[in-house]
């Protein structure tokens, strides 16, 4: 008796796992993407002019451009890495390189830019909390991004040094396979393929689904601006001779 209610507990607890794996991994995906896509539209629609990096350079300049460098570098190259990386279908990639070199070309790259963007992340993070002219213009949600930024770069480092318990580039080939069944709108193949990957990848990628959903309502916006109307503007009159 007491054998079965242990085998009963054991599938309910399996049950639940399973159920919060495919909520997280299978269905929150689409309810960040979702969010980013109709909350950035609304925002450009109705607060057209609260799009924007509201930078803070002119009120102190001392370490400001080299923070943003080191950040601006580290981040796009990391973001690319990901881009390309787990997006690329296997037998692309295969033709040129194997799935071991991958993982370690992924690990080497992927650590020295996000150590760069660190260090640029942690001096701007810095300066905005402890420059009193730029802690009083600072919104909560300023502050609240460049730590979540600031978790998910720890976290990304973090598994670098999990992926050295198995450079065969197995666990790559799963987030692979969650990253392309998302995109071709394959939740539960996508849940089932990320179930067995240690929990330092899923925080990762749970950090940045969250960041995707609150995207919209932060200055990240100014990630996805690009001046199209600029070129195509009417000539202001400045002065009339």
């Amino acid at each position: 008796m007491q054998h079965k209610l242990a085998d009963y507990k054991e599938n309910v607890l399996m049950l639940e796992t399973s159920n919060l794996n495919f909520l997280l991994f299978g269905i929150y995906p689409y309810i960040a993407i979702t969010v980013l896509f109709v909350g950035s539209w609304i925002r450009y629609d109705r607060e057209p002019y609260s799009w924007k990096a509201d930078s803070s350079q002119l009120l102190d300049q001392k370490g400001f451009r080299l923070a943003s460098n080191l950040f601006h570098i580290g981040i796009i190259f990391v973001l690319m890495g990901h881009f390309v990386g787990l997006l690329t279908p296997h037998a692309i990639y295969h033709a040129f390189i194997s799935t071991a070199n991958k993982q370690l070309l992924a690990m080497v790259s992927g650590g020295f830019f996000g150590v760069i963007c660190l260090i640029g992340l942690v001096m701007l993070l810095k300066r905005r909390l402890t420059n009193p002219r730029v802690r009083a213009v600072s919104k909560t949600s300023d502050i609240f991004i460049l730590v979540l930024l600031l978790v998910q770069l720890l976290l990304g480092l973090m598994t670098i040094f999990a992926s050295m318990n198995h450079l065969d580039g197995s666990v790559m080939v799963l987030l692979g396979d969650w990253a392309q069944s998302i995109a071709t709108l394959q939740g539960v193949a996508a849940a089932q393929a990320i179930t067995t990957v240690g929990i330092i990848y899923k925080l990762h990628i749970f950090v940045g689904l969250t960041m995707l959903l609150v995207f919209p309502f932060t200055r990240l916006v100014h990630i996805i601006s690009v001046p199209v109307k600029y070129f195509a503007r009417n000539y202001q009159i400045v002065r009339q001779r």
